[in-house]
């Protein structure tokens, strides 16, 4: 069985790899000491929803050049860039 600070290096290595900032590391390391699962839960909930919000603008964003590459394409026959 892996020793108690083995979890919470394993837990703090997971947290920094999720890109979770300094504050949230601090918060999530202080509940799993406190051995409150639940908000911990909800705090990992909140990160991974901002990230998704980050992935879908940043899909909106490649959408957008997507669009603009495939409408000069098309007008390429014509001469002008717009």
């Amino acid at each position: 069985m892996a020793e108690a600070s083995d979890r919470r290096g394993l837990l703090l290595q997971n947290l920094k790899d999720a890109g979770c900032s300094e504050e949230t590391i601090s918060k999530c390391m202080a509940l799993a000491t406190e051995n409150d699962r639940k908000e911990l839960l909800r705090l990992l909930s909140v990160h991974k929803r901002d990230l998704l919000e980050t992935v879908h603008s940043k899909q909106k964003e490649i959408d957008c050049l997507d669009y603009l590459a495939f409408r000069l394409k098309q007008n390429e026959h014509n001469g002008g860039i717009i």
